[in-house]
């Protein structure tokens, strides 16, 4: 494995017992499991590790359980009443790790590993940036490429961002991924929790999205995360199309009002080339369907996203996660 491209020693310059790994499962006990196995192996080690639990009725409490004093770290579970999805998982799971005085926040999907140095790895970029990115492997151990970067008026990522890193081993992105953002309580502190009401899809690319209008993000050359899932893929060459849901479709949909919501707080929000970014993203959906879903079932709950997505604009009430300060 290549060195990592940071600065300077990492036990000087970064302290690992401040960060603390946040992460978010449901019904998934096995890849949990390998997960934290994968932590227990990790040198160094973060001084937390948050399981936020979506209400899962599988063996997740059992196994959660069952790492207690030996993964290493102090091992914190929060079982959440209800499902609120991957983004209530994850704004539960920011909130936990801020309240516990954490330095650095990681999260991270329950259907990955950690690469042994990988918090080493993340440690080496912290003296410059406050929202980092690394870099992970997909299922079939090919590199995983990640949309880093969004047009920002129509708040879609940009498929075509250059893949390739120059000898800096980093690139500015104004976008970001739960499966792996590294982020300063800082920049937590001004933006404040991840917004739990799009329950899952486009909260991520908001969050970061927000951290990248007050801190410089980058997106790091360092894989620090393995893909342990296998997901439906429509090979493209260059890139990737993944098979969705019914549900994601939904939200897909629904949640381009909340994220008009945000850019109209905060200033940016344009009709017509939001509008065009809305149309591209309905296209795209009936694309995977067609291409890797072989089927042009699951139409009517892109409609039905738009229609529920219309009674958010329409709510004076709805208001932005307030800032933590």
């Amino acid at each position: 494995m290549a060195a990592p491209h940071g600065l300077g020693n990492p036990i000087s310059d970064f302290d690992p017992s401040t960060a603390t790994i946040a992460l978010v499962t449901f019904n998934r006990s096995r890849l949990l499991s390998r997960l934290l196995e994968s932590i227990a192996r990790m040198e160094p080690k973060p001084g937390h590790v948050v399981v936020v639990d979506n209400a899962s009725t599988d063996d997740t409490s059992q196994v959660v359980e069952s790492f207690q004093g030996r993964l290493g770290t102090e091992l914190v579970y929060r079982r959440l009443d209800t499902n609120t999805g991957g983004s209530g998982g994850f704004s539960e799971g920011v909130r936990v790790a801020y309240e516990l005085g954490s330095t650095w926040i990681w999260l991270m999907d329950d259907d990955v590993e950690v690469i042994p140095d990988g918090l080493a790895r993340m440690g080496h970029w912290t003296p410059r940036f406050k929202s980092i990115q690394g870099r992970r492997y997909d299922y079939d151990g090919s590199e995983f490429y990640w949309q880093y970067r969004i047009a920002e008026r129509m708040g879609i990522p940009i498929p075509f961002a250059p893949a390739g890193f120059d000898d800096s081993g980093f690139k500015e992105m104004n976008s970001g991924c739960f499966e792996g953002m590294f982020i300063h309580r800082d920049v937590v502190r001004q933006i404040g929790l991840p917004d739990p009401r799009f329950f899952i899809y486009w909260d991520d690319q908001l969050y970061g999205w927000l951290a990248s209008r007050v801190t410089t993000s980058v997106i790091v050359d360092e894989f620090v995360l393995r893909r342990t899932r296998e997901i439906k893929q429509w090979d493209m060459g260059v890139r990737h199309m993944n098979a969705s849901s019914d549900a994601y479709r939904y939200y897909i949909m629904r949640n381009r009002a909340i994220i008009k919501k945000y850019y109209r707080a905060e200033g940016v929000y344009n009709p017509v080339l939001f509008g065009v970014g809305t149309a591209l993203t309905f296209g795209k959906e009936l694309i995977r369907l067609l291409f890797v879903e072989r089927t042009i079932r699951g139409t009517s709950n892109l409609w039905r996203g738009l229609r529920d997505g219309r009674s958010i604009t329409r709510d004076r009430s709805f208001e932005t996660m307030p800032s933590l300060i």
